[in-house]
């Protein structure tokens, strides 16, 4: 068998067969009549019409039976047959098809469409030109791309040989514009936020740390679009959104990578209750709009997303899973014991928000399997979430989790510059006790309080993780189109 360089070597000579004969294999212009899939839908008419038609695409197979060439091109909308004989075009031009033409190369043709006798809708070809000559062979078309980091590294070959990955994308594309339409039509306006910052904030991680040579500052790439979306309320936009690109930097597993995509939205004068509904009934319908049904299958799970969806406390899932009977009051070292014994991985300095969120990512959450939302989380948990006034302890918050994944985060924004500042406070103190992720305080932001922002609700939603679960997919690096890699 060839080597791979060995069958580029051979394209290159054919290349130059082509420069030899006048011909250019990367002209400026084509020239097509319609699309595959148009033409697949018009079929019947326009082969009434016996007119010819211009196609393009690019050369998926190829059959040859003497003095007939049977080929099949796609143009990203579908995939044709076209037919190329002897005796309608010349003699040079059969040869040179023949001869010059491989699988990968973009072709267009021209002709007329009939159906063959095993009624295969077909373009009897009078003329063709080479668009594109490829220099490297595709991937075998029925095995693909076998090794999956050459998959994610070379995403262009997965979805041009695999017709589920690129529907897989397809649906991505569809899923956040029905969000907008879904945002818009609610009267929220989409704004945007900087990429670089002088201070990474709205979320609790470590942030990307880059330089601007100008100004000779270093900036952090955006963790969260929160403290901005925020500011912008402040300054009287009352309903708007961003789905944008965000930076951790983070592990990579099956849930997570360093640059993912994220939905906000804020509301004033709206709470965390009133934006559980709203999100319950954005999600029933994307889910209605983009599968056509109420249930879907994640994981070999089946998910119901028709009924109500069910409300639970935070404290209430550490109780009943991990068995921890009083999780207000439990001290510290016992929580420590409590995530060993659970095996949970935790860090000996973290502080107990962060032992709660490691227990319950180990035994609680992979078993909320129908959509729930999860209420009442400790004040120190969500740095910027306004408290409960019955229990200041607690914060107005909310998370929905779908089939064991974490898909919504949300809560009643604090708008108590006073209170802001006391509680970035407390994660100065982490941060100083060594937790990279803990937020800091940021005196631009509580300055911008002070002048008044509205009470509000604020939401976030993980595109990627939302994507995975309505395509019942299981890495979130088979969603994102170019994930983070290691450089071969």
């Amino acid at each position: 068998m060839a080597s791979l360089e060995e069958l580029r070597a051979e394209r290159i000579k054919k290349l130059e067969v082509l420069k030899q004969l006048g011909i250019n294999s990367y002209p400026i212009e084509s020239n097509q009549s319609q699309t595959i899939e148009v033409t697949i839908v018009k079929f019947n008419d326009l082969a009434e019409t016996g007119k010819t038609i211009n196609l393009v695409g690019r050369v998926r197979a190829i059959r040859s039976q003497g003095a007939l060439i049977f080929f099949n091109f796609d143009d990203g909308t579908g995939v044709f047959q076209a037919l190329l004989k002897k005796d309608d075009v010349s003699e040079e031009d059969f040869e040179n098809f023949q001869n010059l033409i491989d699988i990968g190369d973009f072709v267009q043709v021209s002709g007329f469409l009939f159906l063959t006798k095993r009624n295969e809708k077909t373009i009897q070809v009078k003329s063709w030109q080479i668009l594109v000559k490829s220099l490297r062979p595709l991937p075998d078309q029925w095995s693909g791309l076998q090794d999956v980091e050459e998959r994610y590294r070379r995403r262009y070959l997965d979805s041009l040989m695999s017709p589920e990955v690129k529907a897989r994308f397809v649906f991505r594309s569809r899923l956040i514009t029905a969000i907008r339409a879904f945002l818009n039509k609610a009267d929220f306006l989409e704004v945007e936020t900087p990429v670089l910052q002088p201070q990474a904030g709205g979320a609790t991680a470590k942030p990307f740390k880059t330089h601007h040579d100008a100004l000779d500052l270093d900036m952090f790439l955006r963790i969260s679009e929160e403290l901005y979306l925020k500011r912008m309320m402040v300054g009287g936009f009352s309903r708007v959104y961003s789905v944008s690109r965000n930076f951790r930097n983070e592990g990579i597993d099956v849930t997570h990578n360093p640059e993912f995509t994220m939905l906000e939205f804020y509301e004033a004068y709206s709470t965390a209750k009133a934006q559980r509904n709203f999100v319950e009934k954005m999600m029933k319908t994307l889910v209605k709009q983009l599968t056509g049904g109420t249930t879907i299958h994640f994981n070999g799970q089946v998910i119901d997303f028709n009924g109500k969806f069910k409300v639970v406390s935070y404290f209430d899932l550490l109780k009943r899973h991990a068995l921890i009977p009083d999780p207000e009051n439990i001290k510290r070292e016992d929580l420590l014991l409590k995530a060993s014994q659970l095996a949970a991985k935790v860090e000996k300095n973290d502080s107990r928000e962060k032992l709660f969120d490691a227990i319950y990512k180990k035994v609680c959450r992979p078993k909320l399997i129908q959509p729930t939302f999860i209420i009442d989380y400790p004040k120190d948990y969500l740095p910027l979430a306004k408290r409960l006034e019955s229990n200041p302890e607690l914060v107005d918050a909310f998370q929905l989790i779908v089939g064991g994944m974490e898909t919504v985060k949300a809560f009643s924004e604090l708008n108590d510059p006073i209170d802001q500042a006391e509680r970035f406070a407390v994660q100065d103190k982490q941060r100083e006790a060594g937790d990279e992720e803990a937020q800091e305080t940021d005196r631009d932001f509580i300055e911008a309080l002070e002048y008044g922002m509205p009470p509000a609700g604020g939401v976030g939603i993980g595109i990627d993780r939302l994507v995975m679960i309505l395509t019942d997919t299981h890495n979130v690096r088979e969603v994102i189109y170019f994930p983070t890699m290691r450089p071969r």
